[in-house]
């Protein structure tokens, strides 16, 4: 009888520890919306009926692709959808009718991992990654890596934004992460 009373006991203590908060995790950077193209992202543009125009452009420095007849189209901060009608529109100015226009990220712009990992520096963006995928490209963590959080850096509009985030966390194309060493 008395092991059956401490097993009653101690079964809400261990049932508690497996317990999950429920809550959903808060991050001081963002994570929702749809994909903004940004410098460095090639896009595939697919005008329907010139095979000249149909190419993959990259976001230059400025934020624009270049575009044979019509330019600079500005490219930085719109979604693949703003930016094909922004070609579109463009296109129909003078030098086609009714342009049927379609953009595709070709390449994502790269993401930068350093601190506790195998090998600091820049690797090509997958969509869907998180960092724990990112930690992997880096070569994992190093024997002193905290393994629990990492701290990203996010650009949002005019500023950098610093979230420390768990590993299953999705990452962006042009963050920075910083995995932190541990301290025991």
């Amino acid at each position: 009888m008395g092991r059956l009373r401490l097993a009653l006991l101690l079964l809400p203590l261990f049932l508690g520890a497996c317990a999950h908060s429920g809550r959903p995790a808060t991050y001081l950077v963002e994570q929702s919306g749809p994909y903004l193209l940004d410098s460095g992202d090639v896009l595939r543009v697919s005008v329907y009926g010139d095979a000249n125009l149909t190419n993959t452009y990259r976001v230059d420095d400025s934020g624009a692709i270049a575009m044979p007849l019509v330019g600079a189209v500005q490219a930085r901060g719109a979604t693949t959808e703003a930016l094909s009608r922004k070609v579109a529109s463009a296109l129909a100015a003078g030098y086609m009718r009714n342009p049927n226009v379609a953009v595709e990220v070709a390449e994502y712009r790269p993401f930068f991992i350093q601190g506790a990992v195998g090998s600091s520096g820049q690797y090509s963006y997958s969509y869907g990654m998180t960092v724990r995928a990112a930690i992997s490209a880096a070569g994992g963590f190093t024997d002193t890596a905290n393994r629990n959080t990492a701290t990203i850096y996010r650009r949002q509009g005019n500023e950098m934004v610093k979230g420390s985030v768990e590993l299953d966390f999705p990452i962006l194309p042009g963050d920075t992460i910083v995995i932190a060493e541990r301290w025991i």
